[in-house]
C-alpha cells in the first residue's frame, strides 16, 4: 500500500515556475513507476509525464515537453515535478499516481488528492 500527498500547487503568472512535490508513505516506493497527470475543469484527466522507478527513464506529454521536468528521491520516498514558462493552459489539479507507468490512467494503482495550479495570463 502506498500513499500520495501532493503539495506545491497555487497560483503563478504566465511565464512563471512552479515546483510540485508528492510524498509517499511505505517502504515499497522505490519499486513503482510514477507519474503525473493532470485535469482541468471539464476535461477528461490526461498524462502528463512518467518516471521509471529508478529515475532512469522519462517520458513527457508533448504539451509540457521542454518545460516540466520530472524527478524522484528513493532515499525521501518523494517525486518532483518542475514546472517552468507555465501557460494559462497548463490551469489543471495535478495528481500524482504511482503504479505500473506508462501513459495510461488505469496502470497507476495509488493516486494522491490532488494540487491545483492556476496560471493567470
Amino acid at each position: 500500500q502506498v500513499q500520495l500527498v501532493e503539495s506545491g500547487g497555487g497560483l503563478v503568472q504566465a511565464g512563471g515556475s512552479l515546483r510540485l512535490s508528492c510524498a509517499a508513505s511505505g517502504r515499497t516506493f522505490s519499486i513503482y513507476d510514477m507519474g503525473w497527470f493532470r485535469q482541468a475543469p471539464g476535461k477528461e484527466r490526461e498524462f502528463v509525464v512518467t518516471i521509471s522507478w529508478s529515475g532512469a527513464s522519462t517520458y513527457y506529454a508533448d504539451s509540457v515537453k521542454g518545460r516540466f521536468t520530472i524527478s524522484r528521491d528513493n532515499g525521501k520516498n518523494t517525486v518532483y515535478l518542475q514546472m517552468t514558462s507555465l501557460k494559462p493552459e497548463d490551469t489543471a489539479v495535478y495528481y500524482c499516481a504511482a503504479g505500473g507507468g506508462g501513459t495510461a490512467a488505469y496502470k497507476y494503482n495509488y493516486w494522491g488528492q490532488g494540487t491545483q495550479v492556476t496560471v493567470s495570463s
